[in-house]
């Protein structure tokens, strides 16, 4: 519980800090939007790597491991010169990230007992909230009083602590799990892996403004070419590999493949609102980034509060009904963030941050645990892994595109064909922002169908459907 605190703390802290950094390090918005996408990079394709290593060697040495490095890497990021730096450290921090999210649920699910999927991962779900909600507020105060630097100083004395706790409690750990993880003889596929992160890379690469605007015709092709080549690679790979890191058969399972899909498209919407957000409060409506803090604490107050009851409904009806009513719940989140203006009150972001935490409140818990409830029990380090896939995926996805469809529409109102979108024309960037929410909302729309045609019930019985 303690490494999904530690990435809720994270993901608000540096979320509410992206105007403030970009100042600091002299660079615009989409050059910040690199920070955001080199650790999504990084956690795309080591999720699943580690979530099979955990299968194979041992998932607390995976977990122990990652907390380790997070607190490195921390530290580095702290110590930046540049954006460059930066971009780098926050690479190595997806990996930390990557490992740690790739194994603490599937811990978690394995250390209480059989039937109570919906409790475990209500349980962690609280535990990422609770970070998200101090986050915020922390991040506020110490940019504000501190330093920028301070936020990511602030994660290394508790990564510190929490790889130490860790280690302290390893044998107690492994005999409370030894019942539910048996190792598993096979290899790790990192040619796999290394398709993945191609794929992602190109794709990335053919999604970002700021590359697009440095290479010709051609060179866009090739990227085109590339990801396509890469993505058929790794499909193929996948299917014929003795050990694959993503096991296809999986989509198979009707719970598994619509959950994964309902929970891609969601994500593509929050990289896509998520990312531009604190810009908007800090930049237009002039808000101070402690204040912001206290705004971004609304989000996960709802989720820290019922995801322990959602997830005891989950337990008792199904994902379905809660997991469909959290969609719904963004869809009107997103509808809110349409109608934001230049002159808009506080109260109305505050609203849109409200109803998108409500939403994950019910969606994040139940979609979980109908992800790895569904998954037989020797491949739910592998579904683990393809969860945070999906996940990082889509905010891959949602931050290039809503970096791109920004500077698209601004220069579009503007008239100005290098433009790069600034507060400095207030009144272009939020017709753009309201563009880049109505995006998020239509693809809300269809994650509402397709998380209501998962299925009702979920097997937890370990076994292959």
């Amino acid at each position: 519980m303690l490494g999904n605190f530690l990435a809720g703390v994270a993901a608000r802290i540096f979320a509410i800090s992206l105007p403030t950094v970009a100042q600091g390090l002299k660079t615009d918005l989409l050059g910040i939007s690199w920070a955001l996408l080199s650790y999504e990079l990084s956690a795309i394709s080591l999720s699943v790597v580690f979530g099979r290593i955990g299968d194979i060697y041992g998932r607390l040495t995976v977990y122990s491991s990652g907390l380790l490095l997070l607190t490195v890497s921390s530290f580095l990021c702290g110590i930046s010169q540049n954006i460059y730096q930066l971009i780098v450290f926050r690479f190595i921090q997806g990996v930390a990230g990557a490992m740690t999210q790739s194994t603490g649920r599937v811990l978690a699910m394995e250390a209480i007992p059989e039937g109570g999927a919906g409790r475990s991962q209500g349980y962690m779900t609280m535990a990422f909230a609770t970070g998200s909600f101090f986050g915020p507020s922390l991040g506020g105060l110490i940019i504000d009083y501190i330093h920028w630097r301070g936020i990511f100083f602030f994660l290394v004395p508790i990564g510190a602590l929490g790889t130490f706790l860790t280690l302290a409690n390893r044998k107690r750990w492994e005999i409370l799990t030894s019942a539910a993880e048996s190792p598993v003889k096979a290899s790790v596929d990192y040619l796999g892996a290394g398709l993945l992160m191609l794929a992602a890379s190109s794709l990335l690469a053919v999604l970002n403004q700021r590359i697009l605007e440095i290479i010709t015709l051609g060179q866009r092709v090739t990227l085109v070419l590339v990801f396509g080549g890469a993505l058929g690679g790794f499909l193929w790979r996948e299917s014929t590999a003795i050990s694959p890191i993503v096991n296809l058969s999986l989509y198979k399972i009707r719970m598994f493949a619509f959950s994964s899909l309902s929970l891609l498209l969601l994500s593509v919407t929050t990289g896509l609102t998520l990312f531009i957000l604190p810009f908007y409060l800090q930049e237009i409506l002039h808000l101070s980034p402690s204040f912001i803090g206290v705004l971004f604490m609304a989000p996960p107050f709802f989720t820290l509060t019922l995801s322990a009851a959602v997830g005891y409904v989950t337990d008792r009806a199904g994902p379905r009904l809660p997991a469909t009513a959290g969609v719904f719940l963004h869809v009107v989140a997103l509808f809110l963030g349409t109608t934001l203006r230049t002159d808009s009150h506080w109260l109305l972001a505050a609203a849109v941050l409200a109803m998108g935490g409500l939403g994950n409140a019910f969606f994040l818990t139940p979609n979980h645990a109908a992800m790895l409830g569904s998954a037989p029990k020797e491949h739910r380090g592998l579904a683990t892994g393809s969860l945070y896939l999906a996940f990082n995926l889509g905010m891959i996805l949602g931050i290039s595109l809503g970096s791109l469809l920004m500077t698209k529409v601004f220069r579009l109102i503007t008239g100005l064909a290098t433009a790069i979108p600034s507060a400095a024309q207030p009144v272009p960037f939020v017709i753009a922002f309201n563009v880049v929410f109505g995006v998020g909302m239509a693809l809300s729309l269809v994650a509402l169908v397709t998380s209501a045609m998962r299925g009702a019930q979920l097997n937890t019985s370990g076994k292959t459907p």
